[in-house]
């Protein structure tokens, strides 16, 4: 092998603040920030119908702030790593608003607060309530996070983590890019060739930047010859213009303990999701660590659970979390640049009200691509970066979560309807086909249940009776308090299914005792002597 050739494959030494591979990175997340701070601003403003002054005003500056404040640590973070391990190919984790938890404070708090008293405000502070609850969980919950993860198989961590990549990062994108598939093949197609086949764009454009510009290209040029594409026009432009200011964050301590009054209804959500929060970090670090970056997971939660809680004091009721795509973005260049850079650009948009000028100028169909990008890449990590054999497991990790997509569809056909399954019939639906009661049991806590199905797999798999049957028991006592399988947290949420999983772990515990012999016909045929 010639010197070159090895220079080439060793890593640079120190860090490195700045890469080319930053500018893919900085347009690939950044726009996947940028679609979430746009559906979480037209939630606010149609379906909670919160007041612009709230939402441009308060809400937004603070949540700018609080991710401001994550990109830039996980920045310094990512710079401690390199300068410790003297590496320059170390990849900043990624954060930001957690996408699950925005639509679940939104429906399942805000807006049934805000119908019941008629005021968006109440709303708005029990939302506060619930972050500053989870921000507590978050930063006590970290100093217990590393023991769990030692304790739970990569194939577990991995496997549910693809799950939730699969159903609720990659469908949607896969779907909304067939309803304008003249933008979204397109963009995609930028998206494969760049990333997976290494095609090159002229002067080094970033494959992100050149998808988006091809994708307004065409939908500007439908919109000169009358065409409707992308939803967008010079009308929505006009109105997002009008619309420019400059705020910042105020602080709304009084409104965080306003929502105080609503405690009751806000503790069922906040407990499991909270140790959603640290299931879902564990899972990313797990993730990150995978494609060669190790970070501390206690620093990791405690950040998040910081980081909430100054956003929530400042008038912010979404959580922060570590996202998933650390391996992608890493893939494509990223290293410590992209992480910073895309904090100070949320601040622009956030401080200056340009969120809505840039939903009016950008058709969103054009970065949706880049989303499902992602979640192939985090899909196709939990088979490629566990040993072959557990390859079942990922898979059983991956139902759950199957289960809780296929549901949640169900309820929004039936919602737009007016109308429930319950309503409906259990017995008619199973009739046609459609096993609610099962879909609705096994995919609530679909993460603490796809991380329970796959470590026991694994651990089945590597013949570690005793650990399984933990596993297994330990999925008793999450079920038996509705952390999994269950609506809401409570005492003997589900029973019966607690039941079944104490039996189950006492049928694995026996298993080991008996030390049940493999079958001669099961036994690899033995090696031919060499």
């Amino acid at each position: 092998m010639s010197m070159s050739s090895t220079a080439r494959e060793r890593p640079m030494q120190g860090p490195v603040l700045w890469a080319p591979g930053d500018w893919n990175a900085l347009f690939g997340f950044g726009t996947n920030i940028l679609v979430n701070l746009l559906t979480l601003t037209a939630l606010l403003r149609f379906v909670l119908k919160m007041p612009d002054e709230i939402v441009f005003g308060r809400i937004l500056p603070a949540a700018g702030l609080m991710m401001a404040l994550s990109t830039f640590y996980y920045a310094w973070l990512a710079h401690r790593l390199a300068v410790k391990e003297g590496r320059g190919d170390v990849c900043a984790l990624p954060s930001g608003i957690s996408v699950p938890h925005m639509f679940i404070v939104c429906f399942v708090i805000m807006l049934p607060i805000a119908a019941s008293t008629g005021d968006p405000v109440k709303g708005w502070e029990a939302g506060l309530t619930w972050v500053f609850i989870q921000s507590f969980i978050l930063m006590i919950g970290g100093f217990f996070a590393p023991v769990i993860r030692r304790i739970t198989p990569r194939a577990a961590l991995l496997g549910t983590l693809a799950g939730v990549s699969v159903t609720f990062i990659s469908m949607r994108p896969a779907v909304e890019i067939f309803l304008t598939p003249v933008i979204g093949l397109v963009c995609l197609g930028i998206i494969l060739a760049s990333w997976f086949g290494a095609v090159r764009w002229p002067r080094g454009l970033p494959a992100g930047l050149v998808a988006i510009a091809v994708g307004m290209a065409i939908a500007w040029g439908g919109n000169l010859i009358g065409l409707e594409l992308g939803g967008i026009g010079l009308d929505k432009l006009g109105a997002a213009l009008s619309g420019i200011g400059f705020s910042v964050p105020i602080p709304a301590v009084d409104h965080v303990f306003g929502g105080f009054e609503y405690l009751g209804v806000i503790l069922v959500t906040a407990i499991p999701f909270g140790i959603y929060d640290l299931v879902e970090a564990m899972d990313n670090v797990e993730s990150a660590e995978a494609a060669g970056d190790h970070f501390p997971t206690t620093q990791v939660l405690t950040a998040d659970g910081v980081v909430s809680l100054i956003g929530c004091l400042m008038g912010n009721p979404f959580i922060n979390a570590v996202y998933i795509g650390h391996p992608g973005w890493k893939a494509m260049g990223g290293r410590i640049g992209y992480s910073a850079a895309t904090g100070a650009a949320v601040l622009v948009l956030t401080w200056l009200g340009i969120v809505g000028v840039l939903l009016a100028v950008v058709p969103v169909v054009a970065i949706l691509p880049i989303l499902l990008y992602i979640g192939m890449l985090i899909g196709a990590q939990a088979f490629q970066e566990v040993p072959k054999h557990h390859a079942p497991a990922v898979v059983l990790a991956l139902v759950p979560h199957l289960a809780h997509w296929a549901r949640t569809l169900i309820d929004g056909a039936l919602g737009a309807a007016g109308t429930t399954a319950a309503a409906v019939g259990l017995d008619k639906l199973a009739n046609n086909g459609v096993l609610y009661k099962g879909l609705e049991v096994l995919g609530e806590g679909s993460i603490l249940g796809g991380l329970i199905f796959g470590a026991i797999a694994v651990c089945v798999i590597e013949k570690q009776w005793t650990k399984a049957a933990a596993f297994a028991a330990a999925g008793a006592g999450l079920t038996f308090f509705g952390f999994m399988h269950g609506p809401a947290v409570g005492f003997a949420v589900t029973p019966g299914v607690a039941f079944a999983y104490a039996l189950l772990a006492g049928l694995l515990f026996a298993c080991g005792r008996q030390q049940v012999p493999v079958a001669a016909s099961a036994r690899p045929a033995p090696a031919a002597a060499e």
